[in-house]
């Protein structure tokens, strides 16, 4: 299979894989909404059935993607990954309900235009390119302190919050996350990355020479363990709405394995600085269409809700003492008589 051949199956796998995981956000999405996120949630959400219809889309999904890592370089696949923004939008507006605004059209537009000028420029990089396994390693290391910052900030929020320092509301629960999903794109490049390893490992392709038993084992428990976490945290980033959550992990998934891929994997883009600047301009278009997706979603305003202090309605009143017929019930309410107003006294 040559080169063109290669890059065409890549993007049509991608593309799969963006589907998979538009349904799976959108079904998680729905389950973060149902949940209030007590103790018992990890429990009660492992019951339902949605939640692993969820996974077993968020797996084909994954299949897909590694599929089209072995025919494509990182730099390719991973921005591909945004299209599940563009898949999620009428899907999420179906179950929601509501039409697809126009903002989110022009978003979806710039996200796809952004995208097509980002894959014109993409580097030739051999594809099967991997991570040595100490690279593997640092990386892993490296991931897990950033996404334990990210994690630990939200926690620190939520503490001031029941201190008294901060009131909780939908604003604020939809920062906490955003710093849930970004964990959560960042988990997911990177497992992309050390799966390029463990796929080279097998092989019997990896730079340095081909790795113990158990050296192969535990990349392959890392990338279990960054599926696990980013799927986790992506379900708790989905309490504070799907649009949101879902561009902050559709920006940081690509970011993280672009910064994997330049940096330690020696993948670049076509026509040296001309091809860096393309793409960084084409970078800007998807992130300004991400950011329509995110703040031009319809929203359904919610039925107003009775003060528990006030009757839910009230008796009628009558200008006289008689009684008026109760409006839910066959009772009868009656209705106090006027006070006589007692009369002047005359001088005698």
């Amino acid at each position: 299979m040559n080169a063109v051949d290669g890059t065409v199956l890549a993007v049509l796998l991608s593309l799969v894989s963006a589907a998979g995981y538009a349904l799976a956000a959108v079904a998680q999405s729905r389950l973060a909404s149902a949940s209030d996120g007590g103790r018992g949630a990890l429990r009660a959400l492992l019951a339902r059935g949605q939640w692993w219809w969820a996974v077993g889309l968020n797996a084909a999904g994954a299949l897909a993607h590694v599929a089209a890592l072995h025919y494509g370089p990182l730099t390719l696949v991973q921005p591909l990954g945004a299209l599940t923004l563009v898949a999620a939008l009428p899907l999420g507006a179906y179950c929601a309900r509501r039409r697809v605004t126009r903002a989110e059209w022009r978003g979806a537009l710039l996200t796809l235009a952004g995208l097509v000028a980002l894959i014109s420029v993409t580097g030739p990089a051999t594809p099967g390119d991997a991570l040595t396994l100490r690279e593997a390693l640092f990386v892993a290391a490296a991931t897990a302190v950033l996404i334990a910052t990210l994690t630990s900030g939200s926690r620190y929020g939520a503490l001031r919050r029941r201190g008294g320092g901060l009131t909780g509301g939908a604003t604020e629960r939809r920062g906490r996350g955003l710093g849930h999903a970004t964990a959560s794109g960042v988990a997911s490049g990177v497992g992309s990355a050390l799966t390029q390893t463990l796929t080279a490992a097998l092989a019997r392709e990896l730079p340095g020479g081909a790795p113990a038993w158990w050296q192969t084992a535990l990349v392959a428990v890392l990338i279990s363990a960054f599926a696990v976490g980013g799927l986790l945290l992506s379900q708790t980033a989905y309490r504070g709405g799907l649009a949101a959550p879902l561009a902050v992990v559709n920006l940081s998934n690509p970011a993280a394995a672009a910064v994997i891929g330049v940096a330690l994997l020696g993948e670049t883009f076509r026509a040296g600085v001309w091809g860096w600047l393309v793409a960084a301009a084409a970078s800007l278009i998807a992130a300004r269409g991400v950011v329509l997706l995110t703040t031009g979603a319809g929203t359904t305003p919610a039925p107003p809700t009775p003060s528990p202090s006030l009757p839910l309605s009230l008796p009628p009143v009558a200008a006289s003492g008689q009684p008026v017929p109760s409006p839910r019930t066959d009772e009868t309410v009656p209705t106090p008589a006027p006070t006589p107003t007692p009369a002047p006294a005359v001088a005698g």
